[in-house]
């Protein structure tokens, strides 16, 4: 049966691409026919004459599915910076109804497994109005929440939880990703939060050295999913 997710992280630098793209791999190996979208990114480079971000790039390499790149990440932004500022200084209108026009024209291939992949945290803005969060909203996919182990997550953790259920979302489970290699009294943290959440742990991933999809792979229980 066809299923799709929105994922989304505590904060930057999370890891929602890292998880993304392990749960790409990890569908893709049992068969599963799979896409990866980032439909807004910023800090994007000149590739071959097109602005290409790494990101939307390791969804592409480990989805089953071929896209465009264009159709994977259709509002690529230069600057490294917050999006809603990467728009408005390159005069592109930034809003949750052209992104989710985007994101459905981009499924309606066949899949079994997609995955939506968001940008920043969940109340990143898109405009004076609007977060990426609408978008989610509009799509109405349940959520896999990545969380930055360091100081300081089990507030953000927490408050994205509570946010995504405000707005009306299903958390399908949540991946510790350990951000911080020396974060002191992990396990303790790692224990509260699996009791606070009030959803499935799919798998923690250590800290690694050379970070890769198939070794995030390994860590993931995908059964877990809610």
């Amino acid at each position: 049966m066809k299923q799709s997710y929105f994922v989304t992280g505590t904060d930057t630098d999370a890891g929602k691409t890292l998880v993304s793209a392990a749960l790409l791999h990890k569908w893709s190996t049992e068969g599963l026919a799979t896409l990866g979208l980032k439909p807004v990114a910023a800090g994007c480079e000149m590739i071959d004459g097109e602005l290409k971000n790494s990101d939307a790039l390791a969804l592409m390499q480990h989805a089953s599915i071929e896209l465009l790149y264009s159709q994977v990440n259709p509002v690529a932004l230069e600057p490294a910076i917050a999006p809603h500022i990467a728009a408005a200084q390159a005069g592109v209108n930034l809003n949750a109804d052209r992104l989710t026009a985007y994101i459905r024209g981009s499924l309606m291939r066949k899949y079994d497994r997609a995955l939506v992949e968001g940008a920043g945290g969940w109340r990143v803005p898109l405009n004076d109005r609007e977060a990426l969060s609408r978008v989610a909203q509009e799509l109405g996919f349940p959520v896999i929440l990545v969380v930055g182990m360091k100081l300081g997550c089990l507030n953000h953790a927490l408050l994205t939880a509570e946010a995504i259920r405000r707005d009306g979302l299903k958390l399908a489970g949540w991946v510790a990703n350990r951000a911080e290699p020396h974060m002191s009294e992990f396990d303790a943290n790692l224990s509260w939060l699996a009791n606070a959440m009030g959803a499935p742990l799919l798998g923690t991933i250590p800290h690694l050295e050379s970070p890769s999809a198939e070794t995030a792979a390994e860590y993931l229980d995908l059964s877990l999913l809610g």
